[in-house]
């Protein structure tokens, strides 16, 4: 049986085929709004040093980038990319809320649960398993959830999918730059330094699409779709795993 204790503290509060109206310049749709609050509410509820609180930072600075960018004309279909990013989040507050209430959350977040507190995980090894998770297994399902939503088939969202990697991709040397310590970014021996080169943003991007298409490509096969379902959260679990290996101070 899964614990309160295991993988964390108390629980927090936490047309089909058309286009959407795009919203006007500069304006934040209300759900993505709503997303900046909750994130921004749990961050104010934890502990700067928790796993889940560096991830959780990394994220609102990503979906602030995301929400500025809805507002300005650089996504295709504004309204989708915001229905897309509010799915998205919603699977990251899901996994928050199951593990405060003592249930599993999926496979791919329990290793950042887990290991949230351990003296030997470095902020960036949280951000990245957070990220690894996110990207890995949430953002498929997001991209099918949006689809149903909407009445659409993925194609419909490739374009403005990929916009969103490209700030996800801008922001992640940026990540690196402020959670790496000191010199041993130069440092190729340096065990943090092998562990995170070992992983990249943009192949966790490229998977996740795919996924996202063999998914809905099957999705009248709801035992096929459960498997492989199970399979690519099993998998990204994995990779949570290694990347937060602690290591020596």
């Amino acid at each position: 049986m899964t614990t309160t204790q295991e993988y964390g503290g108390p629980g927090r509060t936490g047309p089909a085929g058309g286009s959407a109206a795009r919203p006007p310049t500069g304006a934040e749709p209300e759900g993505v709004a709503e997303v900046l609050a909750r994130m921004r509410a749990l961050g104010a509820g934890l502990p700067a040093e928790d796993g889940v609180a560096v991830f959780n930072g990394v994220y609102l600075a990503v979906t602030e980038a995301v929400a500025r960018r809805i507002g300005d004309g650089t996504f295709q279909d504004p309204a989708a990319a915001g229905e897309l990013d509010i799915r998205f989040a919603r699977r990251y507050f899901d996994a928050v809320d199951a593990a405060a209430a003592g249930r599993r959350p999926p496979a791919c977040w329990r290793p950042l649960f887990q290991l949230r507190r351990h003296p030997g995980v470095r902020p960036l090894q949280f951000a990245l398993a957070g990220i690894n998770a996110h990207i890995g297994h949430d953002l498929a399902l997001a991209v099918l959830d949006t689809c149903r939503a909407l009445e659409c088939e993925p194609a419909a969202l490739e374009r403005d999918f990929d916009r969103v990697g490209g700030v996800l991709t801008s922001l992640e040397e940026r990540i690196r730059e402020l959670l790496m310590p000191g010199p041993d970014v130069l440092d190729v021996a340096d065990p943090l330094t092998h562990l995170i080169g070992s992983w990249s943003v943009d192949k966790a991007r490229d998977g996740a699409w795919v996924a996202a298409r063999a998914l809905w490509s099957v999705r009248r096969l709801p035992d096929v779709t459960g498997e492989l379902t199970e399979r690519l959260d099993a998998g990204v679990g994995l990779v949570g795993r290694m990347l937060l290996t602690p290591l020596p101070s």
